[in-house]
């Protein structure tokens, strides 16, 4: 099955036709930055730019950063408030006249991992933490999603764990590496203690240093950093579609 994935993140708007079977992207992707202010007209306007680059006419998955619950934007805690309330997947697919699935961006990402990527064949639990300038997460038990887990906003320390450690937290406070690493492992050990994963997969802008810290993590379950990179909201938006046909 073939569907048009589409990552809506906050600088860039990307999207590929994707082979839901393989994974593989059937089409160089294309990416338009995100406009400013990214309200929910503007951002829809170019959603259908990309639909009407590849010509496309068949099923749309976007990824989202926000909760989404049936097809609706619930938060907007690094988007325009306006989106609140807004059936996205409605006006979307009204807009270009394609059958429209919406998914969490982080959730997407996760789902793409566990099929082809880093989680791949991984029974049991698996969390995914993209932990960039917050800690988004993705909660999948044996290949079924918990949407909207929200599990960066955990108390941690007396405050919300993305606050405690992130990237833009090291960055901002000039953590070594070895700092870095006590906060994450502090966190990555409250989630060991509720969810006793199997597996956590680690992307965002910090995973690209993860032969840095991954050694000085104390903490008990297997980590590995994600493989898709930049596919991997595109991959997930077009299985997530997949899957909500089921």
């Amino acid at each position: 099955m073939h569907i048009l994935g589409i990552d809506i993140g906050g600088t860039g708007i990307k999207g590929a036709p994707v082979d839901t079977k393989t994974g593989d992207l059937l089409e160089t992707r294309h990416r338009i930055p995100t406009p400013s202010p990214a309200t929910p007209q503007s951002v829809i306007n170019t959603v259908a730019d990309i639909v009407h680059h590849f010509n496309w006419h068949g099923q749309v998955g976007c990824g989202f950063p926000a909760a989404i619950k049936h097809e609706t934007v619930m938060t907007a805690a690094n988007i325009d408030k306006s989106w609140i309330g807004l059936n996205a997947g409605k006006n979307i697919e009204k807009r270009i006249n394609c059958p429209t699935h919406m998914v969490n961006d982080v959730d997407a990402a996760g789902l793409a991992e566990v099929a082809f990527g880093a989680g791949r064949k991984e029974k049991g639990v698996v969390i995914m933490a993209a932990v960039g300038t917050g800690i988004g997460t993705a909660l999948i038990s044996n290949g079924h999603l918990f949407e909207n887990s929200e599990l960066g906003h955990l108390l941690l320390h007396g405050q919300i764990a993305e606050k405690y450690t992130s990237n833009a937290v090291r960055k901002n406070l000039d953590l070594s590496w070895e700092e870095f690493s006590d906060r994450l492992s502090d966190y990555l050990r409250r989630l060991e203690e509720l969810f006793w994963p199997d597996l956590f997969i680690i992307g965002g802008g910090v995973s690209k240093h993860h032969e840095t810290f991954f050694p000085m993590l104390n903490i008990h379950t297997k980590i590995v950093p994600a493989k898709l990179l930049n596919n991997a909201g595109i991959v997930g938006a077009a299985l997530a579609a997949k899957y909500n046909n089921f």
